[in-house]
């Protein structure tokens, strides 16, 4: 079973970056998909990107195309999502979380949730 750990979020003004990272233990990260996800108060988990075990193919909810990247470095065990242009509707709990497939399919297979890290766009 894989261990999650994210970090990065903080406190940042609207149209303002961050760059979180998720840091993997276990020998199955770099043959399994990895996904953000977000969570805001009184909202249910929200899926934002998907990345599949070789960085090649990516898939976003329409609501951060353009402006988040999720990225990973199998080397490092490490997934990170770049969120640039960010809105105060991006304050959440972000979490990372592993797929038992190499490929993100389907979308509500992910588990192995990490504790999350916050991220506050004020206005």
């Amino acid at each position: 079973q894989v261990q999650l750990v994210e970090s990065g979020g903080g406190l940042v003004q609207a149209g303002g970056s961050l760059r979180l990272s998720c840091a993997a233990s276990g020998r199955t990260f770099s043959s399994s998909a990895m996904g953000w996800f977000r969570q805001a108060p009184g909202k249910e988990r929200e899926f934002v990107a998907a990345i599949d075990y070789s960085g090649t193919r990516t898939y976003y909810v329409d609501s951060v195309k353009g402006r988040f990247t999720i990225s990973r470095d199998n080397a490092k065990n490490t997934v990170y999502l770049q969120m640039n242009s960010l809105k105060p509707g991006d304050t959440a709990v972000y979490s990372c979380g592993a797929h038992p497939n190499p490929l993100y399919i389907p979308i509500n297979s992910f588990h192995s949730w990490g504790q999350g890290t916050q991220v506050t766009v004020s206005s």
